[in-house]
């Protein structure tokens, strides 16, 4: 269960992109007042929520996400259980060539979506954050199939950096300050501009920026994220064999 909304993070959003409440209904093509009366009650609609999030260049799971919205089953991770292989993945695929990231990126769109006959599975309490910067971050890595140690591995294959999985579970629970330079490498490993992850934590990101190597990365830990545990082993494996 996600914290209490904070449809705030949504004016901050629009305004970063220098929209007004009147601009945003237009491209979101909803009634100014419909999006009035959502902002001024502090109720999430999600079918408000997954029209906004095109027009702010979001994944709809994340907006879900940010503004401490339950993400729907349809847009959750399916295979709870992939999740473990995305450190893999991720070592695997860090040091390819920009055209053999994009080769592994169109082989993992030609696989088949198996979707779950099951419900998607309750998040372990732990992992059942209440509201604050960091589990708004730390849920926007459990969209990408990423739990504490999956966090912990994968941030440290695209970064270098290593803190512990129970750090990060402090962080999620504001126990552990969310630092400026933890805030980039969230970016980084999102896929999400530091600018947008600044407006919805108001921690603002050191000036540095990731390096080459990491492009595309992102892309990929989202691509997998509703890929059944066979599926992404593929991938990892297929990954695996372009580094030789």
């Amino acid at each position: 269960m996600a914290g209490d909304a904070d449809l705030g993070v949504l004016e901050r959003l629009a305004g970063l992109r220098q929209l007004d409440i009147g601009a945003l209904a237009q491209l979101a093509d909803v009634a100014e007042l419909e999006l009035r009366t959502v902002f001024n009650s502090g109720a999430p609609n999600p079918s408000l929520l997954r029209r906004l999030a095109p027009v702010l260049g979001l994944h709809t799971a994340d907006l879900f996400a940010m503004v401490g919205a339950d993400v729907p089953d349809a847009l959750a991770p399916a295979d709870t259980t992939a999740g473990s292989l995305v450190p893999h993945l991720v070592q695997s695929t860090v040091a390819l060539a920009p055209e053999k990231k994009d080769a592994l990126r169109k082989f993992v769109a030609s696989l088949p979506r198996e979707e779950s006959k099951e419900p998607v599975p309750k998040l372990p309490v732990y992992e059942q954050y209440s509201s604050g910067p960091g589990a708004l971050l730390m849920r926007m890595a459990r969209n990408r199939n990423l739990n504490w140690t999956a966090t912990a591995k994968t941030f440290q294959a695209v970064t270098g950096r290593y803190w512990s999985a129970a750090t990060y579970g402090g962080v999620g629970h504001g126990r552990i300050q969310l630092t400026p330079e933890l805030l980039l490498d969230f970016s980084v490993v999102l896929g999400v501009a530091s600018g947008d992850l600044a407006a919805v934590t108001g921690i603002e990101p050191p000036g540095a920026s990731s390096g080459p190597a990491t492009a595309g990365v992102a892309e990929l830990i989202w691509d997998v994220r509703r890929l059944t545990a066979s599926q992404l082993q593929q991938v990892s494996d297929l990954a695996e064999s372009m580094r030789k």
